[in-house]
C-alpha cells in the first residue's frame, strides 16, 4: 500500500493523531493538552478537572494543504462541575468560541483580502462572504497587545476592501522579518493616515526604532504615518503596486492609439510593449519612490520602459 508523508505547521502544543482524505479535502485529526483543574462558570468553584467528551465530531477550517482545503478534526472535550453538575465546554486553543475557524485561517483571509475584497475571497476559499466579514470584524474588535519582546525589523502596511467599490476599509500591519512567514500584527478601520498611525501605535517604542524598512502602496497615507512614527525606517514602494500603476497607464495609452505607441506596436508587435511584458525583480525588486531600491534593481528591459514613459506624464513622475 502506497504511503505518504505529511509536513505539517502546527499550532503549539497540538499534536496529529490522524488523517484521512476525502475527495480535494484534508481532515486532519487531532489533540491538545487539557487543563488539569477547571473553574466552573456557574457556582465559580474550582475543582479537579472532570473531562468527558461529547458523542460529537467538531470539524474546523485551518490553512490549505496543497492548496485544497484542510479541516482540524477532534471529538469535543467539556467538564462537568462535581457540585452543580455544570458542563463547561473546553474550547481548543486554535480557535475562538463558536466559530468553525482557526486563528491561523483567519489571518490567511486577512492576507488574501489585500488587493481584493471579501466576495472575490470568499468564491477563492470556498466559504461566505460573511463570514470573510465577520473574521475582519473579529480581528479590528481583538486589539490584542504585540509582545514587546518581538524582534521585527521590516514591517508591511496594505488596505483591505471589505466591500465591492471599495465602500469600506481596514489596514494591515504586517510582519515581514521572515520574508517565508508573513505575520498579522495588527488590523485598524480606515486607509488613511490616523488608521496607519493606530496600527503602528500597537508596536512599543522599541520596535519602532528597531524597524528597518516599512512596505506601502504609492498613496501618501502610509508613507506619511511611517516618516512620523519610524524615524530610522525607509519607506518602500511594494513592487506589486508599481506593477499595478505602470499597467494602468500603460493600458491607458493602449486605448488612447496614442500614434507613436502605435508605430511602436506595428514594429515590435503589441505584446513587446504591453504592461504585461514589465518585468519587476523577483525577492530584491523593492521602490522607493519609484525607483529601484538600491543600485542594480531596475526595471527589465529598460529601453521599453523609456519608449513608453515620456507618453505619459504619470510615469514620469513614478520612473
Amino acid at each position: 500500500m502506497a504511503q505518504i508523508t505529511l509536513e505539517l505547521d502546527l499550532p503549539d502544543g497540538i499534536e496529529v493523531t490522524g488523517y484521512e482524505r476525502h475527495e480535494d479535502g484534508h481532515g486532519i485529526e487531532v489533540k491538545w493538552p487539557l487543563p488539569e483543574r477547571c473553574r466552573c462558570q456557574r457556582c465559580n468553584r474550582e475543582d479537579v478537572a472532570r473531562i468527558e467528551y461529547k458523542s460529537t465530531v467538531q470539524v474546523i477550517r485551518d490553512l490549505p494543504l496543497w492548496e485544497q482545503p484542510s479541516f482540524f478534526v477532534y471529538q469535543p472535550p467539556f467538564h462537568r462541575c462535581a457540585y452543580c453538575s455544570h458542563r463547561q465546554d473546553l474550547i481548543p486553543p486554535f480557535k475562538r468560541k463558536d466559530v468553525k475557524y482557526t486563528y491561523r485561517f483567519e489571518a490567511h483571509v486577512l492576507k488574501t483580502l489585500i488587493g481584493s475584497n471579501e466576495e472575490e475571497v470568499a468564491r477563492r476559499l470556498g466559504v461566505s462572504a460573511e463570514m470573510v466579514v465577520r473574521i475582519v470584524e473579529k480581528q479590528l474588535a481583538d486589539a490584542k497587545p504585540i509582545d514587546p519582546n518581538l524582534k521585527i525589523t521590516d514591517i508591511g502596511l496594505d488596505e483591505l476592501s471589505l466591500k465591492k467599490r471599495h465602500k469600506l476599509y481596514a489596514t494591515l500591519l504586517t510582519d515581514l522579518s521572515d520574508p517565508e512567514r508573513p505575520r498579522i500584527l495588527a488590523v485598524s478601520k480606515g486607509k488613511d493616515r490616523a488608521a496607519g498611525e493606530a496600527c503602528l501605535n500597537r508596536l512599543s517604542e522599541e520596535q519602532r526604532a528597531a524597524i528597518r524598512t516599512h512596505r506601502v502602496d504609492m498613496g501618501p497615507a502610509y508613507p506619511a504615518a511611517g516618516a512620523k512614527l519610524l524615524k530610522n525606517s525607509r519607506a518602500v514602494v511594494d513592487r506589486f503596486h508599481v506593477a499595478k500603476r505602470f499597467n494602468e497607464e500603460v493600458d491607458d495609452l493602449r486605448k488612447k492609439n496614442h500614434k507613436g505607441v502605435q508605430g511602436e506596436v506595428e514594429q515590435r508587435g503589441a505584446e513587446e510593449i504591453s504592461g504585461l511584458d514589465v518585468g519587476i525583480p523577483a525577492c530584491s525588486g523593492e521602490f522607493n519612490g519609484g525607483r529601484a531600491a538600491e543600485p542594480g534593481q531596475t526595471v527589465r528591459d529598460a529601453p521599453r520602459v523609456a519608449d513608453i514613459v515620456p507618453f505619459s506624464p504619470a510615469l514620469q513622475g513614478d520612473f
